[in-house]
């Protein structure tokens, strides 16, 4: 009988050794891809006791889920989308936190001559003017928005089913990239996953550091009205430690081959 107790305690210590409290992150996969979660995540546990579960997919994808109720808080980098998302009343508001920019990533020799002005909307004419192979995620994510964006920029909007040098994969980022470069063809990629990209052979930045490039990310708790569930505290303590100086310094720290991926927004 003494056996008997002494396992069941051991059992019930277990439990709540198990049972850590944690929150579900719903997040776009660049922030995943790059590593900067592996970065700071366990931080945060450290200084908080309880664990951020990262769901990683694109923005729309991560939106929807959300919509769902299947999140605490979400991360991701399309601000139209976001703010429908909290006006339709799924999130209490959005704090933009950090950004970095777009790239477009392209073969050396550049058969579109792309980066004589280094500017996007020229090398986006020139693509399209030359029928250059150019790959489009095709998957509803913050930076598939964002390229649609750019091409509406000079005023057009190619069509995947008509126009044969636009490809259209419906993968993520680090798909569409394996692809572009097997492909010896173009694509629009955010620099943070590019600079962790191991399949790079001939490919290269051809157009970058431009207004139009910029890439916020926003940072948005979700609404107990419409998600009675929602752990409201635990994602309230979150994203005060995501936007405070400690962790815009934990942040800004985060590289890649030497190279900065993120930059906090400083108030």
């Amino acid at each position: 009988m003494k056996y008997i107790s002494l396992i069941l305690i051991f059992i019930f210590l277990q439990t709540k050794i198990n049972s850590k409290d944690f929150i579900i992150l719903q997040s776009t996969t660049s922030t995943r891809d790059s590593g900067f979660y592996k970065h700071i995540l366990p931080k945060f546990t450290k200084d908080s006791g309880f664990d951020v579960r990262v769901v990683a997919v694109g923005t729309g994808q991560a939106i929807k889920n959300a919509r769902k109720c299947d999140a605490d808080v979400l991360i991701v980098h399309h601000k139209p989308s976001e703010e429908k998302f909290i006006s339709d009343g799924f999130g209490s508001f959005r704090k933009e936190f950090m950004f970095n920019d777009y790239v477009l990533i392209g073969p050396k020799n550049d058969p579109a001559k792309t980066k004589i002005k280094r500017s996007i909307k020229t090398a986006l004419t020139k693509i399209k003017k030359s029928k250059s192979t150019f790959i489009s995620r095709g998957d509803e994510s913050g930076t598939n928005k964002k390229e649609i964006e750019l091409w509406e920029e000079i005023g057009v909007r190619p069509n995947p089913k008509k126009e044969k040098w636009y490809i259209s994969v419906g993968q993520g980022m680090g798909g569409a990239l394996n692809i572009a470069v097997n492909k010896n063809a173009y694509t629009i990629s955010d620099r943070a996953t590019w600079e962790s990209f191991q399949n790079k052979k001939n490919h290269i930045i051809l157009v970058s550091n431009e207004p139009l490039l910029l890439n916020y990310y926003g940072v948005i708790p979700i609404s107990s009205k419409k998600c009675p569930n929602t752990k409201t505290k635990l994602a309230g303590k979150f994203i005060d430690w995501l936007i405070s100086d400690y962790t815009k310094g934990i942040i800004d720290d985060f590289k890649v081959n030497e190279q900065q991926l993120f930059h906090s927004i400083k108030n």
